[in-house]
């Protein structure tokens, strides 16, 4: 099973990309996470913010897929309930040894405010390693 948590690319330049997500009820994981409370799990505001930094880095080819490698300072703020966007921005930090450094954050637009943060941290991207 797949999940694409990018629906579409507002920005991007070499070191910053700006993505969204329409979280709608029939994202098939939000059943089970809570029946009657229905929320984004934190681990897939992770993911979106992985899957947006993929994209970023594909400006410079990478010979292996990469993958999650260390994640540092992950922080929630709020919930993200059915029917709310998610606007993913993600900052390239740094390029060493065949990884990657991304800062990343999760946020929920509020009208005429910059929105609330539903997650923001710190991670590495490395290549996969296939044996």
């Amino acid at each position: 099973m797949r999940f694409e948590l990018v629906d579409r690319v507002l920005e991007r330049s070499p070191e910053r990309i700006v993505t969204i997500k329409n979280v709608t009820a029939a994202e098939e994981y939000l059943a089970d996470h809570f029946p009657s409370f229905p929320v984004l799990p934190g681990v897939m505001m992770l993911e979106a913010m992985v899957q947006a930094a993929r994209r970023l880095a594909q400006a410079a080819p990478e010979p292996l897929p990469l993958v999650l490698g260390r994640v540092r300072a992950l922080k929630y703020g709020r919930f993200v309930r059915p029917g709310e966007t998610i606007r993913v921005e993600v900052e390239l930090l740094k390029r060493e040894a065949g990884s990657v450094e991304f800062r990343g954050q999760v946020l929920v637009p509020v009208p005429g405010e910059a929105g609330a943060v539903a997650a923001s941290g710190r991670f590495t991207l490395r290549p996969a390693c296939v044996a």
